[in-house]
């Protein structure tokens, strides 16, 4: 929770720009969380009632594919969604972003197989 806390509060431009579109429910009202612990793991933000995790990727993460597979691999196994962009897409495309994110929230979230397999 610490960890979670500090990130919060050492955000970065990019993620503060996303948070400042996603904030006060101003995405046709869905409730978003910002640096969100889900253990061990915390997101960048998730909307927890449609069970949405976005994630924001710096260059760092064209090292850390496998590392970020595994990641999106728990928090599905959990339920969750998970969206991931790069930060330059938060920097010049914001507005296709968004819509991107409002449709993942109006679809119906896929409910994770009770056998841990693979979704149709």
């Amino acid at each position: 929770m610490a960890n979670a806390k500090s990130l919060r509060k050492n955000q970065t431009d990019v993620e503060r720009r996303l948070w400042y579109a996603l904030r006060n429910r101003q995405l046709s009202g869905y409730k978003f969380r910002r640096q969100h612990p889900i253990s061990p793991y915390v997101v960048d933000f998730v909307c927890l009632e449609c069970k949405l995790v976005v994630e924001v990727d710096g260059g760092q993460h064209a090292d850390a594919v496998a590392q970020d597979m595994a990641r999106t691999v728990f928090l599905e196994g959990l339920g969750y969604r998970v969206l991931r962009f790069w930060n330059n897409e938060v920097l010049e495309n914001l507005e296709g972003m968004l819509t991107v994110i409002l449709s993942a929230l109006l679809s119906p979230s896929p409910q994770p197989s009770p056998l841990g397999g693979a979704r149709e």
